[in-house]
């Protein structure tokens, strides 16, 4: 019998730092042959542009008159995605300390993320096998007519752990540190007035705190398997797509 093979899905999937969206959606992408878009990474990408470029991150007006200048390119591919600015690959430099720490005010810019918003758009209805998107409005603003959308949580303890475990020599940080940044970040991205951090009435709620990233990622396939039709959802547990 002919396998029916999934029909191209949009997932969205958005939360704040530290809750395992990057993890867990290039996997879920590479598992289910879908394109990956990491959105925090083109913010990153524009933010550390500004710096190298000797422009004012906490001046929203010259942030808004240089937004339009780099060129931001990103590949889709889950296994390894990448990112350039001006043809240069910027996939170390953006997640720089001093990156982090300046990356909400440059996002928080209206004309910033109009622009990164249309290349969001732009770059998932190229995606003709469908792509997972992972960010912090996606399913609210870029993408709200996504075929399946989730909002990932965990505690802020959780999250803290994760983080500094991520992190590398001068960039390490103790715990109570990297939990207050987070904490920071949080309240910046969730108060801002465009686009702000949210979970959309719609979305799968999923709190990672208690749970494995293989758990997780099982969680979301699974999510998406019940978007699909009986025949389409066979396929996609078993890890095979168009």
């Amino acid at each position: 019998m002919e396998t029916v093979a999934p029909s191209a899905v949009i997932v969205a999937i958005d939360g704040p730092s530290g809750t395992g969206k990057s993890s867990t959606s290039k996997a879920v992408a590479a598992k289910l042959g879908l394109r990956y878009l990491d959105t925090g990474a083109q913010y990153r990408a524009i933010t550390w542009w500004m710096i190298t470029n000797g422009v004012d991150t906490d001046d929203p007006q010259a942030v808004a008159v240089a937004a339009g200048k780099p060129a931001i390119v990103s590949g889709t591919d889950p296994h390894a995605p990448t990112i350039t600015v001006d043809g240069v690959d910027a996939s170390g430099p953006i997640r720089t300390k001093e990156v982090t720490s300046k990356v909400s005010a440059v996002s928080a810019v209206p004309e910033v993320r109009t622009l990164i918003t249309a290349l969001q758009r732009s770059i998932a209805a190229a995606a003709a096998t469908g792509i997972v998107v992972e960010g912090r409005d996606i399913g609210t603003t870029v993408l709200p007519d996504a075929d399946l959308k989730i909002f990932l949580t965990a505690s802020a303890e959780a999250r803290a752990a994760r983080r500094s475990g991520e992190l590398r020599g001068k960039e390490a940080a103790d715990l109570a540190a990297t939990r207050e940044a987070l904490v920071k970040r949080d309240a910046a991205d969730s108060g801002r007035k465009t686009s702000p951090l949210a979970k959309a009435d719609d979305a799968v709620e999923v709190d990672t705190t208690e749970l494995t990233l293989d758990q997780v990622i099982e969680c979301v396939v699974t999510l998406v398997a019940e978007r699909q039709t009986p025949q389409t959802a066979g396929s996609i547990r078993n890890g095979r797509s168009a």
